[in-house]
């Protein structure tokens, strides 16, 4: 596994602090690393000031997303990082998360009403989220007032000559591509149960709490019955999949606040799917997204390969970029219409600024939303190696187009059928299809044959332009 050192400075620790003043209370600061705003890169920056409305609930809703960036549900090792990635949104806050094994994705939203301040501000950064600061979170009661402060409070930096808190943290190349993965994994979800606070402990707290491989092999499902969660056996109609259920875990701290619980997920099918865990909870909602196998992360479902492939998603990822504000929600037919694009390149460039970290999905409000992390949209490719064999085989002409759509692939001292199916979706011969039939996004051989099947498009069309001139 590739890895990039990312190195986290921090002006000084995040802490707790206890006010001076005569209100009391305590003040939550947290100390911001490099990051992006609407004015460009900036060292430290500051998003927020101001008051939680709900501090108890807040706190242990932060852990929640702390223990997830520290744990490895499968084969725990040591985590890939203790940094919890914030995006300010002009109307919220979102804290996310990847565990070590990248196959549990967290996002905290505080919303407008959990917040009450000065305004939010609009950008993304990494918040130090250290072993005293979640002490001193475990101790914040339900009565004290807690100012929130995201960011330096003052500009007078007195760091210039003292010390600066720098972290470097391996970063895996697959914890990148599982913020893409997420995000279209999301968009395909709708909600397909919410039952009240009472079922919601009921049912959280009956799940198993062990972590480790024994997770990996064991996946449940779930119905809505009512204003209850019932398991089945089996994906029957209806059915949320919940795939290594342990994995659950994080959301104990905030159960006992507790508003409602929704889940979000694809129609049931065959195989385990992809599902997401909200809790709703007082101004704010937590959520977990539980990748489709325990024993593997978001970063191979290969969810992004299809919109990667199109021939424009480049330079209509590069138009599209010029238009995100860090909106809250973000539009496709809106985008669609300022760029001049269609619905259909807008959803592949969002997909294809997925894989630099740019945009997530909300499912809870069926909206993309826009974050900005220091990594280029153009690392995709070099990312994913199904599409790099692809252009391979490309290139070395080993496509040969049959009647139907369809097409024979050559590799090495064999032959692959690309076959088209009714609704244009391709099936292969190889072993990756017949393993995972589609289930982990399109293999190469298919990939192969759109990306000839585009080749071929544009170079008819250029030589129609020149016949026509």
């Amino acid at each position: 596994m590739t890895q990039a050192v990312q190195t986290y400075a921090y002006l000084r620790p995040s802490a707790v602090l206890d006010n001076a003043s005569s209100t009391g209370g305590r003040s939550l600061a947290l100390a911001t690393s490099g990051g992006a705003t609407p004015a460009g890169p900036a060292a430290n920056p500051r998003f927020f000031s101001g008051f939680l409305t709900a501090p108890a609930i807040a706190a242990a809703a932060l852990l929640a997303v702390a223990d997830v960036a520290a744990t490895r549900y499968y084969q725990p090792l040591r985590p890939a990082s203790l940094d919890p990635v914030v995006t300010a949104n002009g109307d919220r806050l979102r804290f996310e998360s990847f565990s070590g094994c990248c196959g549990v994705y967290a996002r905290l939203d505080v919303l407008a009403g959990g917040l009450d301040g000065d305004e939010i501000g609009h950008g993304t950064t990494n918040v130090d989220v250290n072993n005293p600061l979640r002490d001193a979170l475990a101790r914040i009661g339900a009565a004290e007032p807690l100012h929130l402060a995201v960011g330096p409070q003052t500009l007078e930096v007195t760091t210039l000559d003292g010390p600066v808190l720098e972290k470097k943290v391996p970063l895996p190349d697959r914890w990148l591509r599982g913020f893409a993965e997420t995000q279209v994994l999301a968009a395909g979800f709708d909600l397909r149960a919410e039952v009240p606070a009472a079922e919601a402990v009921r049912f959280l707290r009956s799940l198993p709490r062990g972590t480790g491989r024994a997770g990996a092999r064991t996946t449940q499902w779930v119905v809505p019955a009512g204003r209850t969660l019932r398991p089945t056996s089996r994906p029957v109609p209806g059915a949320v999949c919940l795939p290594g259920p342990e994995r659950l875990a994080a959301l104990q701290r905030v159960l006992r606040h507790a508003l409602a619980l929704r889940v979000y997920g694809p129609p049931a099918g065959p195989s385990a799917l992809a599902a997401a865990w909200e809790v709703v909870l007082p101004g704010m909602r937590l959520t977990l997204t539980l990748s489709p196998d325990a024993s593997r992360g978001f970063s191979g479902e290969g969810g992004v390969l299809d919109a990667l492939a199109t021939p424009d998603a480049a330079a209509d990822a590069e138009l599209v970029s010029v238009l995100l504000a860090w909106e809250p929600r973000v539009d496709p037919a809106e985008l669609a219409e300022q760029s001049g694009l269609t619905v259909q390149r807008v959803r592949a460039a969002l997909t294809r600024l997925g894989t630099a970290g740019q945009i997530g999905y909300d499912p809870a409000e069926a909206a993309y939303f826009h974050r900005q992390l220091p990594y280029d949209s153009g690392r995709a490719d070099s990312q994913n190696p199904r599409l790099r064999a692809a252009r391979a085989l490309v290139a070395a002409g080993a496509v040969r187009p049959e009647a139907g759509g369809g097409a024979l692939v050559t590799v090495d001292d064999h032959v692959q059928r690309v076959r088209a199916g009714a609704d244009g979706r391709l099936s292969c011969t190889c072993l990756w299809w017949a393993k995972y039939r589609g289930g982990r996004g399109p293999c190469k051989h298919a990939l192969a044959v759109g990306l000839a099947r585009d080749e071929n498009r544009d170079e008819n069309r250029d030589e129609n332009r020149e016949g026509a001139r």
